[in-house]
């Protein structure tokens, strides 16, 4: 039996499995999809000195508390970071790399909408640093990025892929599937067009109506129409799996596909439960600070953010997580990969193992499958995981 001792140096250095990441979170967009539940934000004016004396200003906070760390990744997220001047970019990862030690292999991602991309733009991103590209094409037909609310057209944004490619080494994009009125051949179609073109990273979410959005809206009014039903989307889920298995393009996680090694290492530290500072508006964050771990969450109001940074008191939630409450974040994230969870790491975090008998039902119902030291979900288990994850955790 392992020792107290070991079981408190496991929890101390727990993040390390999954190393240190920096999220950058840019508000601002130039329309609102009807969508989107993100924090964003549409602004006419936008004072990007002030905004990048702010965020040079969180980096020198966050630097002071996790001083000597190597930094893996550096994820610009948003709202639109495309919109982002380049030199605010190159001042921001000028700094990072003044603060921290660089992995060799960092990975610097910036999110981009194909309607702000500009060749002059994109190529001083990549001379600012940026080594990858993360594009919200959405849909590759006019007709649905209308309904989705996008500013672009398929030409547009076939072009600005063309544009990123050029600049950058890696390049990934976002296609939405279980659209209104969209069938399983017609989703079929346009997965094989989108991975004919030259690209290492796709990511491929069903659409979902949250509450809160334009679409939330209208689907508690009744009047958004021609949504697919359930079987239907789970088809187009599978289909996905076959499609891109096919094409090479690994299912790493429930919604992300990647040639071997161009999986994207920021979001891998999420699922692997590391650390990751999280600076804008609404940023979220997990740090290890003397052998413990916070939860952070930013002001998510942009003005009251700048306001906050600027008077020394940027965020709006700081609070200690406990050793069950690690545990349960690391199975809920862990599990969304499709290499899963380590059963030991889970038990030197909660103290006790993952219940047995509840692993042999899931396995009997063809949704798990385990060995002595990990724990993963299966194709079928990967489609009802909300329900396999509340399982294990309430086993």
């Amino acid at each position: 039996m392992r020792s107290p001792n070991w079981c408190k140096a496991a929890l101390t250095e727990d993040w390390q499995q999954g190393g240190f990441g920096l999220y950058i979170h840019w508000p601002f967009c130039e329309a609102k999809c009807p969508y989107c539940d993100f924090n964003s934000h549409v602004a006419r004016k936008i004072d990007q000195s002030r905004w990048c004396r702010a965020y040079l200003s969180e980096l020198d906070r966050i630097a002071a508390l996790t001083s000597g760390r190597v930094m893996r990744s550096v994820f610009f997220g948003g709202g639109t970071p495309s919109l982002m001047a380049p030199e605010t970019v190159a001042a921001i990862l000028e700094r990072v790399a003044q603060l921290w030690t660089p992995a060799n292999d960092i990975e610097i991602t910036l999110e981009a909408n194909p309607g702000s991309v500009e060749a002059d733009r994109f190529r001083a991103y990549a001379q600012a640093g940026v080594n990858r590209v993360s594009m919200g094409i959405q849909a590759l037909n006019d007709a649905d990025l209308r309904r989705l609310g996008r500013t672009h057209t398929v030409s547009e944004a076939r072009a600005a892929f063309d544009i990123a490619r050029n600049c950058f080494d890696r390049v990934s994009f976002d296609l939405i599937y279980a659209r209104q009125d969209q069938t399983l051949e017609a989703w079929k179609g346009e997965l094989n067009e989108a991975l004919s073109m030259a690209i290492d990273h796709l990511s491929l979410y069903q659409l979902t109506i949250e509450p809160g959005t334009a679409f939330g809206d209208r689907f508690a009014r009744g009047t958004l129409r021609g949504l697919p039903i359930e079987d239907t989307a789970a088809d187009m889920f599978e289909a996905t799996q076959d499609i891109c298995n096919a094409a090479g393009m690994l299912a790493y996680e429930v919604s992300n596909h990647a040639k071997p090694g161009s999986e994207s290492r920021h979001n891998l530290i999420y699922w692997q439960a590391g650390d990751y500072a999280g600076i804008g508006p609404g940023a979220h964050g997990r740090l290890t600070l003397d052998g413990h771990r916070h939860a952070t969450a930013a002001f998510s109001q942009p003005d009251k953010w700048l306001q906050q940074v600027e008077t020394g008191t940027p965020d709006k939630v700081n609070s200690l997580l406990g050793s069950d409450e690690q545990a349960d974040e690391y199975l809920m994230m862990g599990l969304r990969l499709t290499d899963g969870i380590d059963l030991d790491r889970y038990a030197a975090l909660r103290g006790v193992p993952v219940c047995k008998e509840t692993i042999s039902e899931l396995f009997e119902m063809g949704l798990v499958e385990a060995s002595s030291s990990r724990l993963r979900t299966t194709l079928r288990g990967r489609m009802v995981l909300n329900a396999v994850i509340e399982r294990l955790l309430t086993g």
